[in-house]
C-alpha cells in the first residue's frame, strides 16, 4: 500500500487524520503500516533540515522516525492543521535540536523552511504551520509543566510539606503572598541561608531577618508558605517561577 493510498485509508477513503486516531485507540498494527509508508515523507524532511541526503542506515533518519511516531501520539482534534503538517514540524524539531542549533533560532530556522516549502506548492498554508508551530510549543510548556510538579512535589515532601499543606499555610491577603515572595528571593540571594535550608530542613529566620524588613512574627507565620517558593528557586523549576516573582521590593 503506498503512502498516498494510506492517507487516504486505501478503497474506504479514510483521511489519514482518521487513522491516526485509531492508531491512538490502539490499533498498532496500523501504526506500523503508516509509519512504514511515510518514511519517504521522513527522510524528505530531514534531509531538508540537515540540507544534504540522508539515507536509512543514518541516525537522524532515526530521529526521524521517533519524532514522526511522537507526532503520532500527540496529534489532536482542532488544532488548526493537517496531521503531516504537524508531523513536519515535530520532526524539524526533533532533528534541529539534535544538531544542537540555539533554541532561539529554531522557530525562525522552521518558519524559513515553511516559507519555501509554500511558495513551492506544499498543500497546507503557512498559517496552518504556524498554528501547528505554536499548539507544539504549547503542549511542550504543559508537558514540561506537568513534569517539574512532580518533581516539585517530591521535594517538598522531603520539607515535610505536601500540596494540601501548602494551601493551608498560603496567605490569605496579597501583600503578605508578596511579602512571601520577597523573603524567599531574598534566601536564595544567599548561598548561607540555602545551605541552612538545605542542612536542616528549616527556615533560617533569625538570618533571613537581616535581608528583609518584615517582622519575625510575619517569617514564621508564613514559614512553610516561603520555603515552598524558595524551593521553586532553588529546584530550578522554570516553568514554576511565574508564580513565585514578587511584583515590587515594598515590604511592610
Amino acid at each position: 500500500m503506498s503512502a498516498n493510498q494510506l492517507a487516504m485509508g486505501g478503497t474506504y477513503n479514510i483521511p489519514l487524520e482518521m487513522n491516526i486516531f485509531k492508531v491512538q485507540q490502539g490499533d498498532e498494527s496500523l501504526r506500523n503500516k503508516i509509519i512504514e509508508s511515510y518514511q519517504p515523507f521522513i527522510k524528505k524532511v530531514v534531509s531538508k533540515v540537515c540540507n544534504r541526503f540522508i539515507d536509512q542506515t543514518m541516525d537522524e533518519f532515526s530521529i526521524g522516525l521517533v519524532a514522526f511516531n511522537e507526532a503520532i501520539n500527540q496529534y489532536q482534534k482542532g488544532q488548526g492543521s493537517k496531521f503531516l503538517t504537524f508531523a513536519d514540524m515535530v520532526i524539524r524539531r526533533r532533528i534541529i535540536d539534535f544538531i544542537r542549533k540555539e533554541s532561539r533560532q529554531v522557530r525562525n530556522i522552521y518558519l524559513d523552511q515553511a516559507k519555501q516549502d509554500d511558495e513551492n506548492g506544499m498543500e497546507e498554508s503557512y498559517v496552518e504551520q504556524q498554528a501547528a508551530i505554536d499548539f507544539y510549543e504549547e503542549k511542550c510548556r504543559i508537558d514540561e509543566r506537568k513534569e517539574q510538579i512532580i518533581s516539585y512535589r517530591q521535594l517538598l515532601l522531603e520539607y515535610g510539606i505536601t500540596f494540601d499543606v501548602l494551601s493551608k499555610h498560603c496567605p490569605k491577603h496579597a501583600d503578605a503572598r508578596e511579602n512571601a515572595k520577597i523573603s524567599a528571593k531574598k534566601l536564595v540571594e544567599h548561598k548561607e541561608l540555602v545551605l541552612f535550608l538545605k542542612k536542616k530542613r528549616q527556615l533560617p529566620i533569625k538570618d533571613l531577618l537581616q535581608f528583609v524588613s518584615c517582622s519575625r512574627k510575619t517569617i514564621e507565620r508564613n514559614r512553610k508558605y516561603i520555603i515552598a517558593l524558595a524551593l521553586i528557586y532553588i529546584g530550578g523549576f522554570s516553568a514554576l517561577k511565574s508564580y513565585i516573582e514578587p511584583e515590587s521590593e515594598l515590604v511592610h
